[in-house]
Parts: C-alpha cells; sequence; structure tokens
C-alpha cells in the first residue's frame, strides 16, 4: 500500500525490495496495480544498486525452515498492525478490508480479551 518510491526510501543503498502478494482482501491487484507496480519495480532495479523485483511463493518445508530461523535469529522482522482473538475474525476483515493496516494483522488462537494495536516501525534493510 506504499508506493516504490516511499518503498525505496526505507532500503539500505543497496538493500532489496520483494514484492509477494497482491493488495488487500477486496482487490485483485495482480492483474491492474499490482502487476504494473512489480513491473517498473523490475525496470527501475536495472538503474539503480537496489534490487527489485516479485516473487510467488511456492510453500516447501526447508523454505519455511529456513525462514523461521531469520525470524528467531531477529534477522527478519515481521511488522504486526494489529491482533484479534479468533472470536474477532469479522472485525479482523472489516478492518483489512479499509485498506488501512500498515502490516499484518493476525488472529490469535489463543483467548484474549480484545485487539490489541501495535506501533508500525521503519526499519532499514
Amino acid at each position: 500500500n506504499r508506493s516504490l518510491s516511499e518503498c525505496r526510501g526505507v532500503l539500505n543503498p543497496e538493500g532489496r525490495y520483494v514484492l509477494i502478494g497482491g493488495g488487500g482482501v477486496n482487490e485483485s491487484r495482480w492483474i491492474g496495480p499490482g502487476l504494473i507496480h512489480a513491473f517498473k519495480a523490475m525496470v527501475l532495479s536495472k538503474f539503480v544498486n537496489q534490487k527489485m523485483g516479485m516473487m510467488l511463493a511456492q510453500l516447501n518445508h526447508d523454505d519455511l525452515a529456513f525462514l523461521a530461523d531469520l525470524m528467531q535469529s531477529g534477522k527478519v522482522t515481521p511488522v504486526i498492525d494489529r491482533t484479534y482473538t479468533l472470536s474477532q475474525t469479522a472485525e479482523a476483515i472489516r478492518y483489512l478490508e479499509q485498506g488501512h493496516a500498515r502490516g499484518k494483522v493476525v488472529i490469535n488462537l489463543e483467548r484474549t480479551d480484545e485487539a490489541a494495536p501495535v506501533s508500525v516501525k521503519s526499519r532499514r534493510e
């Protein structure tokens, strides 16, 4: 939900930008703006030190284990916008549909009392 220039602004001079997925739950951004965004990133990548592109995920055990190791070591930190309980799933979906999520929206399967907004931080990677 950020422009390519905003995304580049938080990268190190030789950082990498990888577009994964499309827009919100009501959008099919791969067909429209998302595909254009990915194309612009790949073209721009040829002219700047930052590398940009897209990937389509194919889940497999080795990749998930590698990602888990990166997260456990602190090398990758997910940005969580809000956390909801399972009983608040409808509210979480309504929040996503508004298109204002600034990170991942998590459904916690354990019992808690209410949604807990978490501050979003920019990190230079």
